[in-house]
């Protein structure tokens, strides 16, 4: 259950970044695709623990269909404005990528690992948005 609400909370963390961005996915989103990477990694631990030496199970599969099933959701994120002449969504469905990988790592007990990772996402998404938008963006000419 700690493993659970660490991840949960660590989705969170992320979570509210995004919502003060004002993006589509938000808290729940985050913390939802952090709780579940993580149980479906203990679930694939656990497993591992019961069936091994059982011929064909290979905990691996678990791992990989996490990433495939995020995969879906961040496109569902993507969208393309014609009239803006823009892709929208893509750090969205990223940071939505990333967060799987935050759960999976709690999923795995790499605690310390999943809480730098989740720093890292934060700053990278606060910081780097304010990098680009007041000093690339500028230098550039392209529209935020």
């Amino acid at each position: 259950m700690f493993q659970l609400t660490l991840a949960t909370f660590l989705g969170i963390c992320i979570g509210i970044e995004r919502e003060l961005a004002r993006k589509t996915a938000g808290l729940r989103t985050y913390a939802l695709v952090s709780m579940g990477s993580a149980l479906f990694t203990v679930l694939s631990r656990t497993a591992l623990a019961e069936f091994i030496g059982s011929q064909g199970y290979d905990p691996s599969r678990i791992a990989s269909q996490i990433l495939v099933g995020i995969g879906f959701i961040g496109a569902g994120v993507i969208i393309f404005s014609p009239h803006e002449e823009r892709v929208k969504g893509i750090t969205t469905a990223a940071s939505i990528w990333v967060s799987a990988a935050v759960g999976m790592s709690v999923g795995y007990r790499m605690y310390s690992v999943a809480a730098f990772a989740t720093l890292l996402v934060i700053l990278i998404l606060m910081v780097l948005w304010w990098f680009e938008f007041k000093v690339i963006k500028p230098i550039s000419g392209k529209r935020p």
